[in-house]
């Protein structure tokens, strides 16, 4: 089923919607599902990976996250709307950082993988930035891309959360979930874990799962 394994972005997505905006986005990943089955395509590809992409080479130089989000849209005007907030938030997030340093950041590998929660969930982390300042210390970026609803710090917390039990063999302190429409960022020194990540998790969960049953039974 379409929630049982799922990448962290979207889960957080779905647990922290409303209760309409949840019933909507279940209701599309329901039917996306049933056509998959039925060897229908969705098409459109992953609408935030070129941002994402274009950001990534931006950090390392490599372009211009203002030129490469001019050509995107120029290219698919799908995007014209919500690539420049993505773009501004980025941006805002990253301009304070290097006022910080001027020195080019190196790219080291970027870590991906996935955590068994639960017999049903299964989450995936992938598409994180990793970088090596000028220290040695290397930090990865996840991104949370969804213009609505906002990443607030109890979501933040059970993502950090994911990031420890995912990755044991790195520093956890190293690790941050960009919320990238509002370039707001949260680490662990500033969003403490308080122990209960892991139980929030599950209740949350619990009910986007049995909502997800009761409205596929619409469909089946």
């Amino acid at each position: 089923m379409a929630v049982e394994i799922i990448h962290l972005r979207k889960l957080l997505q779905l647990l922290y919607a409303s209760p309409r905006d949840q019933q909507t986005l279940l209701r599309a990943e329901i039917r996306a599902e049933i056509a998959k089955e039925n060897g229908v395509s969705g098409g459109g590809g992953d609408f935030y990976g070129p941002f994402w992409a274009d950001a990534r080479d931006h950090v390392f130089e490599i372009n211009d996250l203002h030129l490469a989000t001019d050509d995107r849209i120029a290219r698919n005007n799908r995007r014209a709307r919500l690539y420049p907030i993505l773009r501004d938030g980025f941006l805002k997030w990253w301009n304070e950082q290097r006022r910080w340093t001027n020195t080019p950041f190196e790219s080291v590998r970027a870590p991906s993988g996935q955590l068994k929660f639960s017999e049903i969930l299964t989450i995936k982390v992938d598409g994180i930035i990793a970088v090596k300042d000028a220290t040695g210390t290397s930090r990865y970026i996840y991104p949370y891309f969804s213009e609505t609803p906002a990443l607030k710090n109890e979501g933040a917390r059970i993502s950090l959360w994911v990031f420890y039990r995912t990755f044991p063999g790195l520093d956890f302190n190293n690790f941050r979930i960009l919320d990238v429409p509002r370039g707001r960022i949260y680490s662990p020194d500033r969003c403490y874990l308080e122990g209960d990540e892991a139980q929030i998790l599950k209740q949350k969960y619990d009910n986007l799962w049995q909502m997800y049953v009761n409205l596929e039974e619409d469909y089946r």
